[in-house]
């Protein structure tokens, strides 16, 4: 089992810059890829982007790359969601997840942390 708890959420302004962390519980972290994924009211869970179990490798969603970067620290159990140039549409309850592999199919995520909200105002 392992437990995630996401932080970092809140309001900002158009153009500003959040990080979002997720802590993870288990001691085989690093042995699971991670992902963050978001949902925006009305909307489909999306997928913003997966950090591979080292950490050398990565993907992100269309929408956000050259925005956002993950980045993951083995040693504190914790990936990290660096969001920069923020838009009104980056919106969303912000979601962590673990998977065995480095993948946008949510289905394939099999632990969630309960989600942190970001909110992008003009």
């Amino acid at each position: 089992q392992v437990q995630l708890v996401e932080s970092g959420g809140g309001l900002v302004q158009t153009g500003g810059s959040l990080r979002l962390s997720c802590a993870a519980s288990a001691r085989t972290f690093s042995s699971y890829t991670m992902g963050w994924f978001r949902r925006a009211p009305g909307k489909d869970r999306e997928f913003v982007g997966g950090i591979s179990r080292s950490g050398d490798r990565t993907s992100y969603a269309d929408s956000v790359k050259g925005r956002f970067t993950i980045s993951r620290d083995n040693a504190k159990n914790t990936v990290y969601l660096q969001m920069n140039s923020l838009k009104l549409e980056d919106t969303a309850v912000y979601y962590c997840a673990a998977s065995t592999l480095l993948t946008p199919s949510p289905a394939l995520y099999r632990y969630w942390g309960q989600g942190t909200q970001v909110t992008v105002s003009s």
